[in-house]
């Protein structure tokens, strides 16, 4: 097989949450330029429209803004999807948030939002989806489901960050349990684990911040698009027809050297 066929995600249908900007938006451009018909969904409609109407000129790519913080919304977009399209090829679960604060100040909303948006939807959208999932599978080309969770779901982190750490662990986890028990439907369920890259999320740390964090990985760099584009094109492709329940960290080494 030739490595343009064997990477190859021309053809496929994905779908993409949080992809309107950050991580999502660097997996969604690398979709859409390599031929893939990409769905991106964010809570913010007219960001996610511009992005949208932007990656169209490289190829096709539609905007479904929903909050997946809420369990109607997740219903909504999983009916929306349903209605444009006859099957999904690749699910990226994407869409997350963060929330910091000290130990004895930590407040339920800081727990209960974060827990909701990075594990809850995760869940749900995937189940709410199956039907599409399924039907996009073959024992030949099995569909993907690839959740984004964190190397702070690895290690433990430096800050005090803690519903955020938790639910990362917890993707992580997830997606084995998820994996075992997807696969005999031919849906094979991976994990994502980003390090630091420049983002909306990471900009709370300052340029100061990151740099230190740069400096504490092995490879003394943050990550790249072409870094994140490079395993999501990966694990939606036949190059990874035989990996299913992998956590792989994408971090220059950081979370597994330290």
């Amino acid at each position: 097989m030739k490595i343009e066929d064997l990477f190859s995600v021309r053809g496929k249908i994905v779908l993409i949450t949080g992809g309107s900007r950050g991580l999502g938006e660097m997996m969604a451009r690398a979709y859409v330029e390599n031929g893939a018909k990409v769905y991106i969904s964010a809570r913010n409609a007219q960001v996610c429209g511009e992005l949208a109407k932007e990656l169209s000129v490289l190829g096709e790519c539609i905007a479904l803004p929903a909050d997946l913080s809420k369990m109607e919304e997740i219903d909504r977009l999983a009916t929306e999807m349903r209605q444009r399209e006859k099957r999904l090829d690749v699910l990226v679960n994407n869409a997350g948030a963060s929330w910091g604060g000290t130990f004895n100040d930590f407040p339920e909303a800081g727990w209960d939002k974060v827990m909701d948006l990075n594990v809850k939807s995760v869940f749900f959208l995937t189940q709410r989806l199956i039907e599409l999932l399924e039907a996009g599978a073959t024992s030949e080309s099995w569909a993907r489901v690839i959740n984004i969770g964190s190397i702070e779901g690895i290690r433990t982190m430096h800050l005090e960050a803690y519903s955020y750490a938790a639910s990362k662990a917890a993707v992580n986890h997830l997606t084995r349990l998820m994996a075992k028990f997807l696969a005999p439907r031919h849906i094979a369920v991976n994990s994502i684990a980003p390090g630091y890259f420049p983002s909306k999320m990471t900009a709370a740390l300052g340029d100061k911040g990151l740099q230190e964090v740069a400096e504490a990985a092995p490879m003394k760099r943050t990550g790249s698009p072409e870094d994140i584009a490079g395993v999501s094109l990966y694990l939606a492709s036949r190059a990874s027809g035989f990996v299913c329940g992998a956590v792989i960290p994408v971090d220059g080494g950081l979370a597994t050297t330290a």
